[in-house]
Parts: structure tokens; sequence; C-alpha cells
């Protein structure tokens, strides 16, 4: 099958490129770029040289470049996906969007959280999230997947199990994120220049990031009522990864162990879900990885528990995780491309 990405050039574009490189099951048509139009994608990745001699096209004359590719990967901005998307629909290709303009049900509560219109509220409906541990039937027969975000998905999915046992009070849910400086694109800024973010650490969209309605919509789903969450994202001095430590108030008397089998039994058929025993998770164990590690920790003090998760933010956040989800639309086989462990050290 032929594929194309729309917006190559940042870093969860070169991932997806390097790793549809090896795809057994498609073949790269365009990659689209207007910002590098005619230029080599080894001028741009130097990894690339010698291995991949494509160039990047624009975007003038879409329909004709893309006539041969049956799926095309959005890695662009929010607002960017909502221009293009209306029109791949048209053309019936297979789409999954890694940016965020699909993920929220809502029009009013995306146009708050990322002040900006949003032109294709009609497409709503056709949009799955696309968290396929969650959502795998779903997206084996949808056309338009949502790419989770790199919180959400470490969130979602550190809190699924035992938000769907009913077993926690859906009120206490804190989240406290820390991720590398890649989380923020490739393009550089003060916030991510090197001397401001060496031997720094610090929180940043405290109770104001754009991935709160998101955790939340999902959360509220397998929980079948509102969920209302505190979400502190942090940003660490390291390249790439991702760790989540999530804090919620059991409301039943349950063992660590019993929590443990919880969520043994729940993600009991998912091979890119690993449930860490001796609650130890590191995001280093992960990096390179579709992997999200999940460890469970219960404080016998406070009744709480206290759940770790962690992933490469570039990859099960966004780009091996579109590729898990483009096998799942094309039935191909769900680890195709993606199935391979991580580097150490």
């Amino acid at each position: 099958m032929k594929i194309s990405i729309i917006g190559a050039s940042g870093y969860t574009g070169g991932e997806l490129l390097r790793i549809l490189y090896k795809h057994k099951n498609v073949e790269i048509d365009k990659v689209i770029s207007n910002s590098y139009k005619g230029q080599k994608i080894a001028e741009l990745f130097p990894n690339f040289r010698n291995v991949l001699d494509i160039e990047f096209t624009g975007t003038e004359n879409l329909k004709e470049d893309l006539k041969e590719s049956e799926a095309v990967f959005l890695a662009v901005p929010h607002k960017a996906a909502m221009q293009y998307i209306p029109d791949l629909m048209k053309w019936n290709k297979k789409i999954v969007d890694l940016s965020a303009d699909f993920r929220l049900d809502d029009k009013e509560i995306y146009e708050k959280w990322y002040k900006v219109e949003h032109t294709a509220e009609n497409l709503f409906k056709e949009a799955v999230y696309g968290l396929p541990e969650l959502n795998r039937e779903k997206i084996k027969k949808g056309k338009l997947i949502a790419n989770p975000g790199c919180y959400p998905t470490t969130a979602i999915l550190g809190l699924a199990p035992i938000i769907t046992k009913k077993a926690i009070k859906m009120s206490s849910i804190i989240i406290d994120s820390k991720s590398g400086v890649s989380g923020a694109g490739k393009k550089c800024n003060k916030n991510t220049h090197y001397s401001e973010t060496n031997e720094n650490f610090k929180a940043y969209a405290i109770a104001s990031h754009r991935h709160i309605p998101e955790i939340e919509q999902e959360l509220s789903k397998l929980a079948e009522e509102k969920i209302v969450i505190t979400f502190t994202p942090h940003l660490v001095p390291m390249t790439r990864g991702m760790l989540s430590t999530i804090y919620v108030d059991l409301k039943e008397e349950l063992t660590e162990e019993e929590i443990i089998n919880i969520y043994k039994e729940f993600y009991k058929n998912e091979k890119f879900v690993r449930i860490m025993e001796d609650s130890i998770v590191e995001t280093k164990n992960v990096r390179g990885s579709n992997f999200i590690d999940i460890g469970i920790k219960k404080d016998e003090r406070t009744n709480r528990i206290i759940i770790t998760s962690a992933i490469d933010n570039l990859l099960k956040g966004a780009s091996t995780q579109a590729v898990q989800n483009l096998n799942l639309i094309c039935g191909f086989n769900e680890g195709e491309g993606i199935d391979f462990i991580g580097y150490l050290p």
C-alpha cells in the first residue's frame, strides 16, 4: 500500500519515515512539506542519507500527488490538519491525524482550549479516538483516526483499569507529568533553547494545558460520568521520554496485589502494555519503542494508589502509535513496523 505524509519535516514526521521505511506492507509515496519543497529528505534528516532518496513536495497539487496513496498521515500542527482533512475524506483516503483537530468531540470545547475556530465540525462524528488498547474495534472500522496526545496516552492508559473498575473516588485524580524537550517540537523558541532547558526543571501551562479536555473526555467515557482532573505538565532536560505520576484515592479497601491484578487482567492481551510488578517505571526502558510501562503502588497510610506510566513521547506518544492505528485500519498485523524493543543505555 502506498502512503504519504503531510508535514513530514518535524520530529514526528521524521520518526514516521524511519518506521515506515522498514514496514513490509507499505511504500512511502509522497513526503509533503511546503517549507522544504524541492529539498531531499537527507538534507533535513541526515540519517536517511543513502537510504531514502525522496524530495519533499508542496501542497499545491495535493489531489494529483496523492492519487496513488491509499493512506495519509498528517503530522501538522492543530488548525492545519482541518484544512486538509475534508478533501482527503472526499478523495477516500484512510487518514491518521497526529494533530489535535479531531480528538475532541465538542466544537466549543476545542475552540475554548485551542483559541481557533474549527472549520470541519461536520467530521467530528467520523473521527475515532486512536487509542488502540481501548478503541481497537472502532479504529478497525474507521477512516479518520485522531491519534492521541502524548500526555493523554500516559494518563488514560495509566488510569483506565482502575476507573473502569469504579474503585476510586473520581474527583481525586491528580496527574503530574514530565516530558522531554522534543515534545515541544522541532522549532526552537526561548522556552526550549538549550541554555534555558539544560540543568533546569519547570512546570508549565499549570491548570491550562490543552491536553486537559482530551484526558477528561476519554476518562469520562470510561467512568460513565463526568471527570474533572488536576493536571500539571513539566519540562525536563532530556531529549525524549515522558513519565506521569498519577494519584487517586481508593473508595474501597483493595490490597496492592489486588490492584495489580486488576491491571494485569485489563491489559492481558495488550502486547505493548507492560505492568511492572516492582512498580519501578523508567523512561529509559521505553525509549525508542512503542511500549508503555505502568507501575502501581498503594500508600497504606492514605488509602491512595500511585500510578506511574512511561512512554517515548515521540513514539507511543505519537509516531509508533500512529502506525499502530494505520495497521488496524488497513487490516495489517497490529505490530508490523513497530514491533521492536527500545535501546539501552
